[in-house]
């Protein structure tokens, strides 16, 4: 079981969900990926909802804190210091979106959009690691980034979190891995035409095929796939019934 305690710096840890319709969305995720919800009141009548497999925390699920966007999972990267990673992407060129607070006591956090465009959050740990359990089905097991530019987006990352990024030799330009402290941590791959920059996150599953087919028995809509991945697995990217991307994988995970 691939149980986490802590995460290093420049680790993925965490992911959420804004969407316009909270409960719609917790139905539909419970019944693709098995979870279970545990409600946590954050003023206003309003709840952040953390999804459970096994009992233990894998993402969770909100409502939208600004109604003008578009429902939207959010990626969060671990660093020693929200505040000065929000600094450090600022002197690179990113947007700070949302300057860093503090959330409750779980810990400290700040949102940005890279030069590119795209939107990742950091996470500084407190009461809270961020997820619990990770490549496992149901729980996260990839996160990659979208971009119009991938030489000078590995150029940023690299900058801010001292990531390795490689373009994959057999992928002609195709796929570039992230590699941080040693461990897989993610890809990059370029924006195809009409698309938006922006950060994707992939859920563990069983069966990619079986589970599509239940995705769209929910309401979901196919927007890459499905495809293989040689030596690799097979994967999906869906549009939820709230129109947030999200997608699958089924095949080789790390513990």
């Amino acid at each position: 079981m691939a149980e986490r305690t802590s995460y290093a710096p420049g680790t993925f840890s965490w992911v959420d969900l804004q969407t316009s319709d909270q409960d719609a969305a917790q139905s539909f995720y419970s019944e693709l990926l098995g979870w279970d919800y545990e409600d946590i009141p954050i003023g206003d009548g309003s709840t952040y909802s953390m999804a459970k497999v096994q009992g233990k925390s894998v993402a969770a699920i909100g409502g939208l804190q600004d109604p003008s966007m578009p429902p939207h999972w959010n990626c969060y990267v671990t660093v020693e210091s929200a505040d000065a990673a929000a600094e450090r992407a600022g002197e690179l060129g990113a947007t700070v979106l949302a300057p860093p607070f503090d959330v409750f006591d779980a810990g400290r956090m700040s949102a940005f959009a890279d030069p590119q465009g795209a939107v990742l959050s950091v996470w500084q740990a407190k009461d809270s690691i961020g997820a619990e359990l990770v490549n496992v089905p149901g729980a996260l097991s990839w996160n990659e980034l979208v971009s119009p530019d991938l030489a000078a987006s590995a150029e940023f990352y690299r900058g801010l979190f001292g990531w390795q990024i490689d373009e994959v030799p057999e992928s002609d330009g195709g796929y570039w891995s992230i590699t941080n402290g040693g461990r897989q941590n993610g890809g990059m791959v370029p924006m195809l035409e009409g698309g938006h920059p922006a950060w994707n996150l992939y859920f563990a599953v069983d069966d990619v095929d079986a589970a599509l087919a239940r995705a769209q028995e929910l309401g979901a809509a196919i927007v890459v796939g499905p495809m293989d991945i040689p030596n690799s697995g097979r994967f999906v990217v869906l549009r939820d019934p709230q129109n947030a991307v999200f997608s699958l994988f089924s095949g080789w995970l790390d513990d």
